[in-house]
């Protein structure tokens, strides 16, 4: 059999050509559609060659949207080409979370007369399903059209995952006239994350401010590692080999909690307008500092004075400040003495633009001058938030003895200040010794997992492999795991015990 295929019960890594890769671009919804025109038309599954797999970037055939969205409520990430794959693919998956749905859909290239495919990636907010629905019911209308028409019965399978998959059971049925098969979204997480680590060339990667994007070379010595997946909650995940995991911990306050505070807090509508305000903030005039403290930093115990000692900690006081100000001057009276000094009622032009004025470093209704903008408690939250998952990872991987450290879920979203702050809070609590890596297609590792669950029609649910070369497979990793551990030991011995990621 060859060694370049993958299938979710044992990952293979194969010769694979890279593609050098850029920052991430939204691919035009129409053209996405009409690529499934020549997916081919039999029923049953594949086994992914992956073989020259490389990310879709920049002179490539996507076609990519001028304004860098496909919809308010949809987002679409970059491909993978699938450049020598011709197996028969007639499923799409579909990962429906709290906050986000996110759809996977093989398609062949359209207009074109190259071997293989690729796999496509959108996302629509959950609470426009119908939008989702409305999409894949265009994807099943295309496919059966190639398959012979509307009087041949449709054999498209969608495979669900996440919790909306039980929850939105019924309607994806309804909508769509096919079979749903649901599947654990846990595991699904780690079929998806293993597929990516091991078969994707410039898939994984570090990051710091001084080199934001290094990318990782595929392996396939990747076990013990945590997946931190950050969706609208948190989960902590330890994986200690191909479907062998734990859920070690979680906590509630992740990507739906940023959502929901800032919805309340600022004009922005869409998690994307809250980035963008968060990336153009200033958290100094919100959050207290350790130099806001002691004057400079506090050496004795690690501290820069840059470093943030509360969250929202200037708040109160500038709040106040500038309530006395303005009674001062006669512009706030005392019949409203709990109106935010920074969201006053606008007109609803102000309010549908949250990069207006009003919303960034303008004037409030009464001509006085915010003491913080939109934009700085955007990036704040986003600070607090962030902050607070990396040092939960931190603690779960000291716990479990982990130096390896994943971060997925649509909350990261490919935005620097969450990578930077995840990565710094990992490297800080861990005084170096260990790393945080991210991944360009990190909201779809569920969705992704899903889609290599399905298998061809007679071979079973364990019929990805025959079996001999699936246990000689586990049994290389295994070797190669511990002739790791035995390399690590001897350094450790050799360097006093002190380990540097």
């Amino acid at each position: 059999m060859p060694t370049d295929t993958y299938q979710a019960e044992a990952p293979l890594v194969a010769g694979m050509t890279d593609n050098n890769g850029g920052t991430l671009r939204i691919a035009d919804p129409e053209a996405a559609e009409a690529d499934l025109d020549t997916t081919l038309s039999h029923p049953g599954s594949v086994r992914i060659n992956v073989k020259g797999a490389f990310i879709v970037d920049q002179g490539t055939t996507t076609p990519a949207s001028s304004n860098g969205r496909g919809s308010p409520n949809h987002h679409e990430t970059k491909d993978i080409r699938l450049p020598n794959h011709t197996a028969v693919v007639s499923h799409i998956a579909i990962d429906i979370g709290g906050s986000l749905a996110k759809l996977v859909y093989f398609s062949r290239e359209a207009h074109s007369t190259d071997p293989g495919g690729r796999l496509n990636f959108v996302s629509f907010e959950t609470d426009h399903i119908n939008e989702c629905l409305e999409f894949m019911h265009t994807l099943k209308q295309k496919y059966q059209k190639l398959n012979g028409g509307a009087d041949r019965p449709v054999e498209l399978c969608v495979m669900a995952t996440g919790g909306g998959a039980y929850k939105y059971y019924d309607m994806v049925r309804e909508v769509l006239g096919v079979d749903v098969l649901r599947e654990d979204e846990m595991e699904c997480l780690i079929i998806g994350l293993d597929f990516f680590i091991t078969e994707i060339p410039r898939e994984v990667f570090t990051y710091s401010e001084a080199n934001p994007m290094h990318f990782v070379a595929p392996s396939d010595n990747v076990y013990p590692y945590l997946l931190v997946n950050i969706g609208s909650g948190v989960s902590f995940l330890k994986v200690s080999g191909p479907r062998e995991y734990e859920r070690v911990g979680g906590t509630s306050l992740g990507g739906g909690t940023l959502w929901g505070l800032l919805s309340l807090l600022t004009g922005a509508r869409t998690f994307d307008e809250m980035l963008d305000l968060a990336s153009r903030g200033d958290n100094t005039t919100v959050d207290m500092l350790v130099g806001d403290i002691y004057g400079t930093d506090y050496g004795k115990i690690g501290l820069k004075s840059t470093t943030i000692a509360s969250s929202f900690g200037k708040v109160f006081r500038k709040k106040r400040q500038a309530e006395n100000e303005a009674e001062d001057s006669g512009g706030l009276g005392h019949k409203d003495p709990h109106r935010h000094p920074v969201h006053q009622h606008h007109d609803d032009h102000d309010h549908d633009d949250p990069t207006s004025p009003h919303h960034e470093n303008g004037h409030n209704s009464n001509g006085h001058t915010p003491p913080f903008s939109s934009a700085d408690i955007s990036r704040s939250l986003l600070y607090a938030i962030s902050n607070n998952i990396g040092q939960i990872a931190f603690l779960q991987s000291q716990i479990h003895g982990l130096s390896h450290i994943y971060f997925g879920g649509s909350f990261i979203r490919g935005h620097p200040q969450t990578m930077n702050t995840l990565s710094y809070a990992i490297k800080f609590w861990s005084k170096g010794a260990k790393q945080a890596y991210f991944l360009r297609h990190e909201g779809y590792l569920g969705a992704v997992g899903a889609f290599l669950k399905r298998q061809p029609r007679n071979w079973g649910r364990r019929g990805s492999f025959e079996e001999a070369e699936a246990a000689a497979l586990q049994a290389r990793m295994i070797a190669r795991a511990r002739e790791s551990e035995i390399m690590a030991s001897c350094s450790d011995a050799e360097d006093g015990g002190v380990l540097v990621a």
